[in-house]
């Protein structure tokens, strides 16, 4: 299991996803430990939870910072009532 700590934050394109960056440390350890199981588009997929909420999902590589980001549903922003420029605690199980 990995845990840390980020801030949430918006994608600039289309729609309003809602994102993590996983630290350089996390993202580091993902690819040496799992980066042979990568699926299409480099992504990892995980069992991520914050607060009470758990979901699944993947983490996708983003290559302007070098390490993945984790999306953060909507239905676990309310749940947890998550905005964009709150930091959050995030543990990630590999899927």
């Amino acid at each position: 299991m990995y845990t840390f700590r980020a801030k949430v934050w918006i994608y600039s394109g289309q729609g309003a996803w809602h994102f993590v960056t996983l630290p350089a440390k996390t993202a580091r350890e993902l690819k040496e430990d799992y980066g042979h199981s990568r699926r299409g588009w480099g992504t990892i997929k995980v069992t991520a939870s914050t607060g009470k909420t758990k979901w699944n999902t993947s983490v996708f590589p983003e290559k302007k910072s070098g390490s993945f980001v984790l999306p953060i549903k909507m239905e676990v922003r309310k749940a947890e009532k998550i905005s964009a420029g709150k930091t959050i605690q995030v543990h990630l199980e590999i899927a």
